[in-house]
């Protein structure tokens, strides 16, 4: 029995300075969304915060492309040794599962939850040279001419995608889906006049907006946002109680040790008290959280859960 605690006690000691040691080299942060989109921005602004406080470089790398499965399956592939995470949006953890029949990752079963680190308020934009100035005028526009109104998304199943055909459904119009690659390049489609609207991440069109090139004209927030005081809620303007936001949530690839997750989740909660920080994403459109990795799993199941429901509900395919 003496020898059995001695040999108990050495392993929880090198347990233990494991932990104490992490991180000893830089970390992957891997945003399978374009660089310039709302999660990405929200990326660089916590990292490099959680960088300085670790005292190693979280660096961000952007890998986009099919509506963010293949930068999640990046991540879901990497070893679990605490140096490979994911900055994902609530479009790949819960609305691609359940437009996409056959998955090559399961979000809970291939990933642990870090934590949500924030919100992505949204708003809808037009190309600032049409003559529509709230969400009631782009429904009339739609009502009086079916199929001609088109509208930009980050591809099939993204956040994008879903809001302007649940927005569609329960307006009952009909528009004409352009995907993209990425809503990056959904929000230039929209200043380039390749397609007349969208719905998107205040983050993402930030810059747009402040040059002029796109209008946006409604936000998706329960009230108007304090960074634009004269734009109305889309529920205010022609569709009464529709709301929409999206996720910045940290994941990492399954059996990433426990003891790595909580510490990850508490550095986010330190970052995003950062008073400096907080300014910054406020500035960006979004909203600060910061959960425990149980939290975030259950906010996970309960999203799939109702997302599948309003996908089947309102015949949404990724077609």
């Amino acid at each position: 029995m003496k020898y059995a605690a001695i040999f108990l006690s050495a392993v929880l000691a090198t347990t233990g300075a494991q932990a104490q040691s992490w991180p000893t080299k830089p970390i992957r942060l891997i945003v399978p969304l374009a660089a310039g989109s709302a999660v990405d921005a929200a990326a660089r602004i916590v990292a490099e915060k959680m960088s300085r406080d670790l005292g190693q470089n979280i660096v961000v790398e952007n890998q986009p492309g099919a509506a963010g499965i293949i930068g999640a399956g990046a991540v879901a592939k990497a070893a679990p040794d605490g140096y490979t995470f994911g900055g994902f949006n609530d479009s790949i953890m819960t609305m691609v599962p359940n437009l996409t029949p056959k998955m090559p990752w399961d979000i809970t079963k291939d990933f642990e939850p870090v934590s949500l680190v924030a919100t992505v308020e949204w708003g809808l934009v037009v190309n600032a040279e049409l003559p529509l100035k709230s969400a009631g005028d782009l429904i009339a526009a739609a009502k009086k001419a079916p199929g001609k109104i088109n509208y930009g998304s980050g591809g099939n199943g993204s956040p994008q995608h879903i809001a302007m055909a649940l927005f569609a459904s329960q307006a009952g119009v009909q528009m004409t889906h352009v995907p993209y690659k990425g809503a990056t390049q959904a929000a230039m489609g929209v200043a380039g006049k390749e397609v007349d609207a969208a719905f998107q991440g205040i983050a993402t069109v930030n810059s747009l907006i402040k040059a002029g090139k796109v209008r946006l004209v409604g936000v998706t927030t329960p009230k108007r946002m304090p960074q634009f005081p004269d734009v109305p809620t889309v529920s205010e303007s022609g569709m009464p109680g529709f709301e929409f936001n999206s996720w910045f949530a940290m994941m990492a690839p399954a059996g990433t040790p426990k003891t790595i997750v909580n510490q990850m989740a508490a550095e986010v909660k330190k970052a995003l008290e950062d008073p400096e920080v907080r300014e910054k994403l406020n500035a960006q459109g979004l909203t600060p959280r910061g959960t425990t990795p149980d939290e975030l799993g259950t906010a996970t199941k309960a999203q799939l859960a109702k997302y599948g429901e309003l996908i089947r509900k309102n015949g949404i395919t990724a077609e």
